[in-house]
Parts: structure tokens; C-alpha cells; sequence
């Protein structure tokens, strides 16, 4: 449960477009784009910015599609339609919501339309278990 007092949970109550899991789901995203597909960069000092780590909209768009593809399998699109998920430019709502209430941080290049189009919702996440003729 989110604590009344997190700007997360203010941030459900005047913006209902998505459910709280695809917020989750984004943050969990991330850190599988940094820590599996080594997106993001290595943090390897203290003296380490933010911006090292910085993943760009496309990245994690395809990182989300992996993360969803090996969470949900064939039911991936299924689970994030039920979120209020319908295509990549969510995600760009999504993420752009947590930085307006200071959960994720921006580059000054990033923008909402990053995440607009990087892969069909239709195909992207069915194609990993499409069948290849040799």
C-alpha cells in the first residue's frame, strides 16, 4: 500500500489514467534495463552522476518490452492493457508523471516524444514467441 502522503499516491488520485502497478512496473523496468542489459551505464565511484545512469525513452521502451515479454509471457499485452497501457507513448506519460512529482529525473534531450512508436503494441510483445522457420 502507498502511504497517503507519497506523491505517488496523489499523483493515482488526480491522474487515473494508469493503475499504480504500471507505475511500479516502470520503476522495475528500470532497473532491469540497468542491471541486466547494462543500459544506463556502471555506477562505479561516489563521484558518479545520475546522468551516467541515464537510460533515454527508446531504451527503456525496449527494456519494458523484454521486462514485460519474460514477466507475463503471452499475456504481456493483456496485463498492461489492464494498466491503462496501449502503447509506448504511455510509458512517456508514465515516466514524465514521475518526474513532475520528483520520482524519476530528465535529461534537458528528453522528451514525451521518445517513447512515441518505438515498437507495436500489436507485435512487440508477441514476437518473442513467434516461430522461426530455418
Amino acid at each position: 500500500m502507498i502511504h497517503p502522503n507519497h506523491p505517488l499516491a496523489e499523483l493515482l488520485s488526480r491522474d487515473r489514467r494508469y493503475h499504480r502497478d504500471a507505475y511500479f512496473f516502470v520503476f522495475e523496468a528500470l532497473r532491469f534495463a540497468q542491471e541486466n542489459l547494462g543500459l544506463g551505464g556502471e555506477r562505479s565511484s561516489v563521484d558518479s552522476t545520475e546522468e551516467e545512469r541515464h537510460v533515454t525513452g527508446q531504451q527503456l521502451c525496449e527494456a519494458i518490452r523484454q521486462y514485460a515479454v519474460q514477466q507475463f509471457g503471452l499475456l504481456a499485452k493483456a496485463v498492461l492493457n489492464e494498466w491503462g497501457v496501449r502503447s509506448t507513448a504511455d510509458f512517456g506519460e508514465i515516466v514524465f508523471n514521475l518526474i513532475e512529482i520528483g520520482q524519476m529525473k530528465k535529461t534537458d534531450s528528453d522528451r514525451r516524444e521518445d517513447f512515441e512508436n518505438v515498437f507495436d503494441f500489436n507485435d512487440g510483445l508477441q514476437d518473442a514467441f513467434l516461430q522461426t522457420t530455418p
